[in-house]
């Protein structure tokens, strides 16, 4: 038994919690602080914990240690906190403060209370916060490092190197499961034990769990409080403790502990013995939280607290225990770069003897949906004698369309799919083993390799190399992978998440084919690549994006075997990589491209056609590349037709960025000093905005009202307006309708005044509203332009203005016009056929009944969240507004944006938009189906419920 000065466990495995009621806490406060404020009971598992309130306002926590501790174990506590607050000025640590006469507290603790609040209740744990929560963790354990005080000299229960004790000695307690927890306690133990002795040690605070930070004003931890587990014991612990909390939070799996792994290694660098119990130190921390809160449940069952830990305690083991425990340590040690390096497959004899590797075809399955069976055929009748695939790839068609979780389609092996029925040797000396019909394992000295889809009449037992052990048979799958011998059985796939922790115990079977292994990418992070040639003021979607190479419907799918839906892309109004689409520009590109000087049908077609889709007198169309051109050409054209020059915009709008449409966008989410910058012939009018602007509800029409009072006061000053532009449809609020008769009103000023009105319709234009092909029938109104882009093309590069002939003709004035590629052979083909696939696929009556279902469900969720403010729009053109504050409507633009990388991680894109980013800009291809949307809204509020 070992002999301590302080508290030992293993001689006192019982420690109930004092019982000391709210009003002695209170005079324990008056006799040894001086304070008269006001007690509350916190909870505590074995000490007494009461918060201090002075007028209602917390201001520091009475902390009573358990008579079991000594002064001197105290004192060491008081001592590591404030060398923690000495070395790190910002971090908030609770440091005791004075007693009344300066005398020892005697086991008394006052502590200053730290704003924020703890973890606990926060719900999902974003990376971001994990990876605060391993940073502090390593700070303090950089701070503590050769530290000494007689009072570390204990041995409390929570000390994981005492881990494998404490459950065996308290799992009577805990009778749920205890052939599991003693199972996994033994193999964590049997993990951790060959490397105790090389494992650093020091003081640890071995409590720094989501109970025990406190967050900041941004949101993260960055405080610590609770030193009443202060202990000499492996340094590693530290993170092990404060990880394990992280799977007690629901969306929180074991790969979530990651970012946390990797702050604390960029502090406090892991030793490769760290790296490699860390996981098993986790899984029994987990097994001694569940026995220990079990004994202590007998020991004191009115103590709510212990009772209120017990779910997340069972969900912090399950989740643990939930992956192998070799995979995880194999997992981290490949993040932290500290893996041996990976052991080279010897063989006696090949797989496939007489395989000649110049007839071996490997297939890709990573970037396509082609089903492998037809690929392989094809491979073979091209010529091919072996078709295998990719070892540790993914397969992109084994992902599901929707889910919100990342699919097991990574091979840890690979397939075999030879012409002709094929003998299969033994490749080394050994075992068969785990002999079934159609499933063998030979296990060598060094190595193993597993066989599925093979037929074999070998008898279990020795096998000397060359010896035949089956036959795989002809135009069909078989299964083949290797692993050092002893190493834990790979799953034939595995999820992107794992695949590092298991290909790092497996091996690439090509090896024992006498195959070269493939080259791997060169590793370099395209992010950093994309950085250095692409100027980086073109922003990027999400903190760490997906790369996205493939598209198809309203899906897209990245290099990791992800799909994903696609709740933004309203540019690929059809869907990504329509089939019409790209058989219309590879036609047109093999019969002509050139530019609409030459005289050809396609744009005649497409001109007719588009301007068919509009009211008179809307009859002449000017074809260019963008929206930021269409609506560039725009205002050219109206100065040009009035002879004048001043411009009205609607504030908060946002109209491309060229030189004339940045001038008249207003929104300072894209541009921070777009008011203050405009040029003198730009005028802006109140943001019509009837949910949180300046009028709202009934009062709505006056934005109206004020917008012709400014048009009429600009003309009696002698500046009339050559134009006013607005988009029907608010899109940069995230779809609002704007109030009824506005476009109606101000488009009757401006012309009274000799202006002309345009119609930005680059985003909600081509039947997106579901109701009506363009936006402006939805205000009863007919502009003088309309500047339309985005969807025309179905993601290539076409925008189209549509006028009068009176207005087009009017801008001869200004010289010729003409556009390199707007209006080309090939732009017009795609044109033609957009709008060809949006008739036969009744993509426009689509956008109506599944947007009208979608909105449904979105307001059902702001019944049920308060952050969700309104859902704005119609169609498949919707917003979801995020704010903080029903009364005050405070936007909750950090919130939306936590959200969306949350949305990310289950497997939907979507982004903010709004002058406060606050708003979920909802504008999938109109493809869209009813599984899609309901997935959206599902997810949306799965994470709007477990946090973000």
């Amino acid at each position: 038994m070992s002999t301590v000065a302080g508290f030992n466990f293993l001689v006192q495995p019982a420690l109930p919690a004092a019982q000391i009621t709210e009003s002695q806490a209170a005079e324990l406060l008056a006799d040894r602080y001086g304070s008269r404020g006001e007690v509350t009971s916190l909870g505590s598992q074995q000490d007494c914990n009461f918060l201090v309130s002075e007028q209602g306002n917390p201001v520091a926590v009475l902390k009573i240690a358990n008579p079991a501790f000594t002064e001197t174990e105290l004192a060491a506590q008081d001592a590591a906190a404030e060398l923690i607050a000495r070395t790190h000025p910002d971090m908030r640590v609770a440091t005791p403060l004075p007693t009344r006469d300066g005398e020892a507290p005697q086991g008394v603790r006052l502590l200053p209370f730290l704003a924020g609040g703890t973890l606990t209740e926060r719900g999902y744990l974003t990376p971001p916060t994990v990876a605060a929560m391993g940073d502090l963790a390593g700070r303090v354990s950089r701070a503590l490092d050769g530290f000494s005080h007689p009072g570390l000299d204990r041995i409390l229960q929570w000390d994981l190197r005492y881990g494998e004790q404490v459950v065996t000695r308290l799992i009577a307690h805990a009778p749920r499961r205890r052939e599991e927890i003693l199972a996994a306690t033994r193999q964590a133990w049997s993990l951790i034990a060959p490397h105790a002795d090389a494992l650093p040690r020091q003081a640890v605070h071995l409590d720094l769990t989501d109970a025990n930070v406190v967050s900041g004003p941004s949101g993260l931890p960055d405080g610590i409080i609770d030193f009443g587990d202060l202990s000499d014991s492996w340094a590693v612990s530290e993170l092990a403790v404060t990880l394990s909390s992280v799977l007690g939070h629901p969306g929180n799996g074991p790969t979530s502990i990651l970012p946390g792994v990797k702050a604390f290694h960029a502090v406090r660098p892991l030793q490769p013995a760290e790296a490699k119990v860390l996981w098993p130190l986790l899984v029994l921390r987990t097994a001694v939280l569940i026995v220990s809160g079990a004994q202590q449940g007998e020991l004191d069952p009115d103590n709510a607290y212990i009772t209120d830990q017990s779910d997340d305690e069972w969900r912090m083991f399950d989740q643990a225990t939930s992956v192998p425990m070799e995979v995880m340590s194999a997992l981290i040690t490949a993040e932290l770069g500290l893996s041996a390096p990976a052991p080279q497959v010897q063989i006696e004899n090949r797989l496939i003897s007489s395989l000649d590797p110049e007839t071996v075809v490997t297939l890709d399955l990573s970037d396509t949906l082609d089903n492998e069976d037809e690929l392989a055929a094809a491979a073979v009748h091209d010529g091919s004698e072996l078709v295998l695939t990719r070892f540790g790839r993914p397969r992109l068609n084994r992902a599901p369309l929707l889910s919100q979780t990342a699919p097991a389609n990574v091979e840890t092996g690979i397939g075999l799919w030879p012409r002709a029925t094929t003998r299969v040797l033994a490749p080394w000396d050994g075992e068969v083993a785990d002999r079934s019909d159609d499933r063998l394992t030979l296990r060598g000295l060094d190595f193993e390799l597993t066989l599925r889809g093979v037929e074999s009449s070998a008898a279990p037992g020795h096998v000397r190399a060359g010896e035949h052990l089956g036959v795989i048979g002809a135009g069909r799958w078989a299964g083949l992978s290797v692993r050092p011998a002893g190493a834990v059985v790979a799953p034939e796939f595995t999820s992107a998440d794992l695949a590092p922790g298991w290909l790092a115990l497996s091996c690439d079977p090509r090896a024992v084919l006498g195959l070269d292994a493939l080259p791997r990418d060169d590793g370099r992070d395209l992010l950093a690549r994309r950085d250095e040639s692409f100027a980086k003021v073109q922003e990027r979607y999400y903190r760490h994006p997906p790369r996205i190479e493939r598209g198809h419907r309203h899906y897209l799918m990245s290099t990791a075997g992800r799909v994903y839906l696609d709740m933004v892309n309203n540019v690929t109004v059809l869907g990504h990589a329509h089939p019409r689409v790209a058989d219309a520009a590879s036609a047109q590109l093999r019969r002509l491209n050139t530019n609409s000087r030459f005289n050809y049908s396609a744009v005649v077609e497409f001109s007719e056609r588009i301007a068919a889709t509009l009211p008179d007198p809307l009859d002449t169309v000017f074809l260019v590349n963008s929206g930021s051109e269409a609506s560039d050409l725009a205002i050219r054209l109206a100065t040009a037709a009035t002879g004048r020059r001043d411009v009205i915009a609607v504030r908060e709008a946002y109209h491309g960025w060229t030189y004339a449409t940045d001038a008249v966008s207003t929104s300072t989410a894209d541009n921070p000093n777009a008011l203050a910058t405009r040029p003198d012939w730009v005028h802006t009018v109140e943001s019509p905005n009837s949910f949180r602007g300046k009028y709202r509800g009934d009062d709505a029409h006056r934005y109206a009202t004020d917008a012709v009072a400014q048009i009429e006061a600009m003309t009696a000053q002698g500046r009339p307006p050559a134009a006013f532009i607005c988009e029907p449809v608010y899109g940069n609020a995230g779809g609002m309708a704007l109030p009824d008769g506005y476009l109606h009103q101000v488009y009757a000023a401006v012309r009274a005044a000799g202006g002309v009105a345009i119609a930005d319709e680059v985003q909600v234009g081509y039947g997106r509203l579901g109701h009506w092909f363009w936006g402006f029938p939805q205000q009863q109104v007919v502009p003088d332009i309309v500047s339309v882009a985005k969807a025309t093309g179905n993601g290539y590069p076409l925008g189209a203005v549509i006028t009068t002939r009176a207005i087009a003709d009017a801008f001869r004035s200004q010289g010729y016009f003409f556009s390199s590629t707007g209006g080309s052979p090939l732009s017009c083909a795609i044109g033609l056929t957009v709008l060809d696939v949006l008739r036969d696929e009744g993509l426009q009556d689509n956008a109506l009944h599944v947007g009208e279902h979608l909105k449904s469900r979105l307001l059902a969720l702001r019944d049920k969240h308060p952050i969700v403010g309104t859902v704005h729009g119609m169609g498949l053109y919707l917003g979801v507004e995020m704010i903080r504050d029903p009364a005050t409507l405070e936007p909750a633009g950090a919130e939306t944006m936590a959200i969306c990388e949350r949305m990310l991680e289950l497997g939907v894109i979507i982004q903010p938009t709004g002058e406060h980013q606050n708003i979920l800009k909802t504008k999938p291809p109109l493809c869209i189906d009813l599984a899609g949307a309901d997935f959206y809204a599902d997810t949306l509020d799965r994470v709007l419920t477990e946090g973000w």
